[in-house]
């Protein structure tokens, strides 16, 4: 099986751009392992109504560019991720606690993979038509890092959404003033509320982080939102960082979307947490005297509001900050187990010399493993480092010794071990989540089963040299490598597919095989929680790697130069500016070089990337 190299048979080359077909007949939304031109994040807590109206507005903005859709979903209850479920085109999955508003974009954005921009929208909200095509226009000719829309009521009046950063006048002028005498200088007020600064596009400090979106590399660059926040003052901290960043914030009021608001709720502990929050924003950029009169500042302004029960539970917040940790914070739900209708199957390990992930593949499988339903089986082939006993450590895994190093002998050997059905077969270093392990072994026992299928996959390549980062982000991008069975680590067959294969023939790419054996319309790749593939972190590694994937391709009938012509083609339609071009020449570079063998004639025909098993 290989891992997240070589190239897509012909047969699944796909045009540039499907039609996709969404919920009852609208426009569908990409998968999310795919590129797509938006990467919208949506945090939800018990949003199971407002979430409806927001994705049929973006099913819209389609018709103008790709777009994909996760949602991290903090709620306590399901009811917002039934109602999603409804939308299979919509990646939705649970944080496992109430994480709030940065720690929900944080879990979203490690699922984002390969988008030309991302665009974080609050759940309580709905896109005028056009207004992502003109966020993202204004994006390209301001060359800003974040651009933000014109926020609309319900009622379609224009919500002052902008803000100036925090400082001690403007925190004074807020304390004294509120929203009134709106007409006073910038200086004495951080909001903005001249109604001109609303007619035309400009810079801005920040605004309210309901809707925002970000160029990918300046996302990358300020990185995770600071999750000390929970809720209120994480995207004046973000918008912040940006600027820091030397990459500028505009404001594009042609792009107009509607906020019902509310969305957060409000309750006195909201209420105090508002106010701590500015004095932790105070505290994480300003030092001694500063930080102290913002602290004091605060605390003037919800005394001169103390007459209300909210205020007065901020000022007592405000006064004793030992109180702080009793705020709303980010909290884990508790394990509520695994359901007792988790499907049956088997998961079979080929293992040669792995001691250094099989562990970590293991860790994955333990709860499935301990319902008593899933049947785990390592075929240790060849191993001397110590994989066996390592394998064998785990309660309830299967271990068997074959003696020859050979992976296709260990995936028959596994076979001849298993008795349940659907099989999973999964590669030593590759993660495989419940979620995934669960959707895969539906998906092969249901009426209508394929004969193969597999999760959808990621590359991490965050440990790896720009030239490797740069090779697989133009991979990502090439129309069918997402649609192939090779290239996850990762695949199952029913029952009836397997009695189609036999058993695995002597070939150096398994899974390679597996795709090219089924029709398009017997195979399946599932949209769910991907499966992480690491790849290799050095140039060297990597083209060791491509000359043993086209040398196994080479082997079988049929690998022949149409699928490099398909390939390349694909890549030339994924070229989409400047960045993308540079990626397509390096995987160039990197193609024929994994093509040419290597000039010493004591080069061994295997070879196995050992860069991204390290620590």
């Amino acid at each position: 099986m290989k891992s997240a190299h070589g190239e897509p048979p012909s047969r699944n080359t796909k045009p540039d751009r499907p039609a996709l077909t969404g919920l009852n007949g609208l426009p569908g939304f990409t998968p999310a392992t795919d590129y797509a031109d938006v990467a919208v994040i949506v945090v939800t807590y018990n949003n199971e109504s407002d979430v409806p109206q927001l994705l049929a507005s973006l099913r819209c903005e389609t018709e103008d560019q790709s777009i994909k859709v996760i949602v991290a979903d903090n709620s306590p209850a399901p009811a917002t991720l039934d109602v999603l479920s409804l939308q299979s085109d919509v990646l939705s999955f649970s944080t496992g606690g109430n994480l709030g508003y940065a720690g929900g974009i944080n879990r979203a954005m490690e699922l984002v993979g390969e988008a030309g921009s991302i665009l974080v929208l609050n759940p309580d909200l709905w896109v005028e038509r056009g207004s992502i095509k003109t966020l993202r226009q204004r994006l390209t000719d301001s060359g800003a890092g974040v651009v933000v829309p014109a926020l609309l009521d319900a009622a379609g009046e224009l919500h002052r959404s902008l803000r100036r950063e925090p400082g001690l006048l403007r925190s004074l002028g807020d304390a004294l003033l509120g929203s009134r005498f709106q007409g006073r200088p910038g200086w004495l007020s951080e909001t903005v509320y001249d109604d001109g600064s609303y007619t035309h596009p400009h810079p801005v400090d920040w605004a309210t982080g309901a809707a925002l979106l970000i160029r990918p590399d300046v996302a990358a660059l300020v990185g995770r939102w600071d999750e000390q926040f929970f809720l209120y003052s994480e995207e004046t901290d973000f918008f912040r960082r940006v600027r820091l960043g030397r990459a500028g914030v505009w404001f594009e009021p042609a792009a107009r979307m509607r906020h019902r608001e509310g969305g957060s709720g409000s309750s006195p502990a909201l209420t105090a947490l508002l106010a701590v929050n500015r004095v932790r924003y105070a505290r994480k950029y300003g030092h001694g005297m500063y930080s102290t009169s913002v602290h004091v500042i605060v605390g003037f302004a919800e005394l001169a509001r103390a007459w209300q029960p909210a205020h007065r539970r901020a000022l007592h917040a405000v006064l004793r900050s030992r109180t702080w940790a009793m705020l709303p914070h980010a909290v884990q739900y508790p394990d509520p187990g695994l359901p007792e209708n988790f499907p049956c199957g088997a998961v079979i390990i080929p293992a040669h010399n792995e001691v250094a992930v099989i562990r970590r593949t293991l860790a994955c499988l333990a709860r499935p493993l301990g319902t008593g339903k899933v049947q785990v089986i390592v075929a240790c082939n060849g191993c001397v480092d110590g994989t066996e006993a390592a394998a064998s450590s785990v309660p309830g895994v299967e271990v068997i010794r074959v003696q020859e190093p050979s992976k296709v002998a260990a995936l028959n050997a596994g076979d001849r071990a298993a008795t349940l059905w659907p099989r999973i077969y999964l590669d030593a270093d590759i993660e495989i989540s419940e979620e995934a392990l669960r959707l895969t072994f539906e998906e092969l026992s249901s009426e209508d089963a394929p004969f193969a299928a597999r999760p959808a996959f990621r590359y991490d390549f965050r440990e790896a040299s720009h030239a490797v980062r740069s090779y697989y982000r133009a991979r990502s991008r090439i129309p069918g490598t997402s649609a192939a069975l090779w290239g996850a680590g990762v695949y199952g067959l029913s029952e009836r597919g397997h009695d189609v294969l036999g058993e695995f023939p002597a070939v150096t790419g398994d899974d390679y095989y597996i795709d090219r054996l089924y029709r398009a319309d017997e195979k399946r790749v599932l949209d769910c929680d991907p499966v992480l593939v690491r790849t290799p972190r050095s140039t060297k590694a990597l083209v060791g790697t491509l000359r043993r994937v086209y040398r196994g391709n080479s082997e079988q009938a049929g690998a022949g130069p149409s699928g490099a012509r398909d390939t390349m083609k694909g890549l030339l339609r994924s070229i989409r500016g400047p960045i993308s071009a540079a990626d397509a020449l390096v995987y160039t570079c990197f193609a024929l070089a994994g093509r040419g063998e290597p000039r010493s004639s004591r080069a061994v025909r295997w070879h196995r990337d050992e860069s991204s098993r390290a620590s």
